[in-house]
């Protein structure tokens, strides 16, 4: 089981998000789908690719739950980012990019999953940002099994026009 969460410090608690490996596949992947073409600026593709790196292909089934604040947010740009984060699940709720799939998900759990997810992206106040969870995140570190964290250059799988993360790209993962 995967959870997705306001910080435990959140003023007002929402339920997180619970879903099986699958749905948190399917979750991510339309996440990451809409984010790639949404993305224009380096730190809008680090969203992309932080997301994109909760790929339980890779990283292991059950895995991929996260609180809000370790995401890759910054005080300076907090806003701009939250509007971003926004924009992309609009673009997931409209589908866009699900023409690559290689599977239909399924419309009301994606609309209702993601409906659940902008509720707390917009309930996430900048004073529970954690800015060491990115310092930590973007950081290489000597014992990381994956390096660099974010690809130099923000490169896009070919097939699939998605962000790339160091565990590759996470719809050919699917595929595997």
């Amino acid at each position: 089981m995967n959870e997705i969460s306001l910080p435990s410090s959140a003023e007002h608690p929402i339920e997180p998000l619970r879903m099986t490996n699958t749905a948190a596949s399917v979750f991510i992947e339309i996440l990451v789908l809409s984010g790639s073409h949404l993305a224009e600026t380096n730190r809008e593709k680090e969203f992309v690719i932080w997301l994109a790196q909760r790929d339980q292909n890779i990283v292991g089934r059950g895995t991929v739950g996260f609180e809000l604040n370790e995401m890759p947010w910054l005080e300076k740009d907090a806003a701009l980012m939250k509007q971003f984060m926004v924009n992309v699940i609009h673009g997931a709720v409209n589908k866009s990019g699900w023409h690559i799939l290689d599977y239909e998900p399924g419309e009301e759990w994606c609309h209702n999953t993601l409906q659940l997810f902008l509720t707390m992206i917009q309930a996430f106040k900048a004073e529970d940002i954690d800015e060491q969870s990115y310092l930590d995140w973007i950081s290489s570190d000597d014992e990381d099994e994956y390096e660099p964290t974010v690809p130099v250059g923000h490169p896009k799988c070919n097939q699939h026009g998605v962000y790339l993360s160091c565990l590759g790209c996470i719809i050919c993962n699917s595929s595997m």
